[in-house]
């Protein structure tokens, strides 16, 4: 079983040093393509998608432990490692950080359409865009995406690694999904959200606590335009004082396109809502606020991140941890590192560094 986590992820600059980087990428490979020969694709995708072994992983890479540019230099050698091999294990690594990401859908189709994988393509297209919708808006906890790994099989596993940041505090967050976790991508869909911060108010509309109100939010926007606006201005003045919402967040031109483009095409669930185009976080939160008071329902205002802390890390940091699992895992990579084509050498120092890992 995969386990949810808060691990300390906070943002570090510079790049990581070509040699480190290659050297990633070559131990990546040789670890990835012995879990893909023992337990095939499936598995591969399981585990970059588990939030414990990624952030185990990305460690025996060579990356600090809580540093949150583990997350972008192991997700690019990860996608390096295996693209000389996406079409013979049929393992395929799409996205990246920053304009890179952007270019996912493009990266999607452009695999699946030179690997023969048509009806899958736009099935995943639809997956990267709608997890990163729901990661950047339906939950609202102030960080912003700017990383998105779309992982994909040609049997039709997926999972997605996603990191956000939150200007303020120069902290990450990073977002878990795995297609076998993911059944309702509305209600409870990720494998594991990791932050150093468990706030005290998050808007997380895929809670399921949240259910009444997605389809509340359904109702309202069929509802007659000039009807909605008028709602929504009676709810600004509601949540005026305690500045919930600002004249900006009822546009009365950006709700027009985000109900013309509704009327034009009705969504037949939450999933198809969140993909309407201009619905971003604000309009989002100023519908929900609305469909709150119109329909008496109430959306889940709790962190969906949760575990006590411990203490670790070399440099004293502390983070949230699961002793066991962690421990599992040292076990599970040892076995792998035993049967890598490594020098003697190299083989000694991964192994010597492994307790140091976590060190509890």
């Amino acid at each position: 079983m995969i386990h949810r986590a808060i691990v300390d992820l906070p943002l570090h600059g510079g790049k990581c040093p070509r040699w480190l980087f290659e050297k990633m990428v070559r131990l990546g490979r040789a670890i990835l393509l012995i879990i893909y020969e023992e337990f095939g694709s499936k598995e591969v995708v399981k585990r970059l998608s588990d939030p414990y072994w990624f952030q185990a992983f990305g460690c025996l890479l060579g990356f600090d432990w809580h540093s949150s540019g583990l997350t972008t230099t192991v997700g690019a050698a990860v996608k390096e490692a295996l693209r000389p091999y996406f079409k013979e294990i049929g393992i395929y690594i799409c996205g990246g950080k920053g304009k890179t990401a952007l270019k996912t859908p493009q990266e999607i189709n452009f695999w699946g359409e030179k690997h023969g994988l048509p009806q899958e393509t736009t099935k995943f297209i639809t997956l990267s865009r709608l997890t990163a919708r729901i990661d950047n808006n339906a939950i609202q906890d102030g960080f912003q995406l700017y990383f998105h790994l779309f992982i994909f099989t040609k049997n039709g596993y997926w999972g997605v690694i996603q990191q956000g940041m939150e200007e303020k505090t120069a902290y990450a967050r990073r977002y878990h999904w795995y297609s076998e976790k993911a059944l309702n991508l509305c209600e409870e869909p990720h494998i594991g959200i990791i932050s150093s911060i468990k706030k005290s108010e998050v808007l997380n509309l895929v809670a399921k606590k949240s259910q009444p109100v997605q389809k509340c939010l359904i109702n309202l926007i069929k509802e007659n335009f000039s009807k909605i606006l008028n709602e929504m201005t009676k709810t600004y003045l509601f949540f005026k004082r305690d500045h919930s919402l600002t004249p900006i967040d009822i546009s009365s031109k950006n709700l027009r396109k985000i109900w013309e483009a509704t009327y034009r095409n009705p969504p037949k669930n939450f999933e198809e809502f969140l993909l309407t185009p201009g619905l971003g976080a604000k309009s989002l939160r100023a519908l929900t606020l609305t469909a709150e008071l119109i329909y008496d329902v109430k959306a889940s205002r709790e962190d969906p991140v949760h575990y006590a802390y411990a203490h670790g890390g070399k440099d004293g940091h502390p983070y949230k941890i699961n002793k066991k699992l962690y421990e599992n895992t040292i076990i599970e990579l040892e076995e792998i590192l035993r049967k890598i084509k490594a020098s003697e050498d190299e083989k000694l120092n991964l192994f010597r560094r492994l307790p140091y890992i976590f060190k509890i």
